[in-house]
C-alpha cells in the first residue's frame, strides 16, 4: 500500500527563527529545491514555524506561489475566550494553516499535556478544518518498563477517541529517547511501532483510513538516514526537528528519492 500514500516531510522549527529569519529560510529552501529540479508533487512538504512567524510565512507562500504546506506547532482546545496566551484553531485556519502538531513530547513533558488534553486538541483541530499531526512516543523508561510500542499505542488510542471515520489525520511516531540525541531508532524499530500505530488507526477509523493515513517517523532524522526509514512499508515520511532549520540538510531530506533510489 505504501506507494499510494504521498510521502510527507514535515519541518518542526520548534522555538527557533523570528519572522524575518523565517522568510529568509523559506525563500532559500524553495530556491534550493527548484535548483535541484525537485518535483513538488512527488513529496509533500509542510513547515511548522512558531506562531509569530505564521502570517509572514503565509504571505510569502501565497505571493511566490510556493507549494509548501503551513502548520502550527500547537493549538488551544478552546475556540475563543478568557485563555490568555492561547491560540485558537479558528485563528490558524484563517491564516491558511492546513495542519497542526498535537501532543509533541515537549508539550507532554514541559506543559503536562495529558492524553485527554491531546484528544481535546485533536477534536478542536478537526472542528476548524486542520489536519492534526498527532505525536506519540515513549521515553527510555517507558521502553524498559512496558516494551516497544505499548505507550505510543495507548496514546494514539485515546487521541483518536473523538475522531470520526473519514477525518484526515497524520500520525507521528517520536521515540522520546531518540529526539535530539543524535541516536535515531533503527528503521526496523521504527517500522515495528509505525505498523502497530497503523493497526490502531485501522481498528478505530476503518481499513480505508488505515491505508490512507500517513504515519511519520521523527527523532534524529538526517539526510544520511532518511532513505532507510522511507524504505519501510509503514513509514510515509518524517517529522524533522533540528534538520529542518538547515536549508541544505532539509532540502536533501525532502529529496530522499534522488540520493538513494528509493
Amino acid at each position: 500500500m505504501g506507494m499510494t500514500r504521498t510521502p510527507l516531510i514535515a519541518g518542526n522549527w520548534k522555538m527557533n527563527l523570528d519572522h524575518l529569519q523565517a522568510v529568509a529560510l523559506v525563500q532559500k529552501l524553495h530556491w534550493s529545491l527548484k535548483d535541484a529540479s525537485h518535483d513538488f508533487d512527488d513529496v509533500d512538504v509542510t513547515l511548522f514555524p512558531p506562531f509569530t512567524d505564521l502570517r509572514s510565512v503565509q504571505t510569502l507562500l501565497d505571493a511566490d506561489k510556493i507549494p509548501f504546506g503551513l502548520g502550527a506547532q500547537d493549538l488551544s482546545a478552546h475556540d475563543s475566550g478568557a485563555y490568555t496566551g492561547e491560540v485558537s484553531g479558528g485563528f490558524l485556519s484563517k491564516l491558511n494553516c492546513g495542519s497542526v502538531i498535537i501532543g509533541h513530547s515537549e508539550r507532554r513533558e514541559y506543559h503536562a499535556e495529558t492524553d485527554e488534553v491531546v484528544a481535546a486538541k485533536v477534536t478542536a483541530a478537526l472542528k476548524h478544518g486542520l489536519v492534526p499531526v498527532i505525536c506519540a512516543g515513549e521515553t527510555s523508561e517507558d521502553l524498559e518498563k512496558f516494551g516497544a510500542s505499548a505507550v505510543p499505542v495507548s496514546q494514539l488510542e485515546i487521541a483518536l477517541e473523538g475522531v470520526a471515520k473519514g477525518a484526515e489525520i497524520v500520525v507521528a511516531y517520536e521515540p522520546v529517547w531518540a529526539i535530539g540525541s543524535g541516536q535515531a531508532a533503527t528503521p526496523e524499530q521504527a517500522q515495528e511501532v509505525c505498523q502497530k500505530l497503523r493497526d490502531v488507526i485501522r481498528a478505530k477509523l476503518g481499513d480505508e483510513a488505515g491505508d490512507a493515513t500517513r504515519v511519520l517517523y521523527g527523532g534524529s532524522v538526517k539526510s544520511s538516514n532518511i532513505a532507510s526509514f522511507m524504505r519501510e512499508p509503514d513509514i510515509d515520511g518524517a517529522l524533522v526537528g533540528g534538520g529542518s532549520l538547515k536549508v541544505d540538510e532539509f532540502s536533501s531530506i525532502i529529496r530522499f528519492r534522488k540520493h538513494v533510489g528509493v
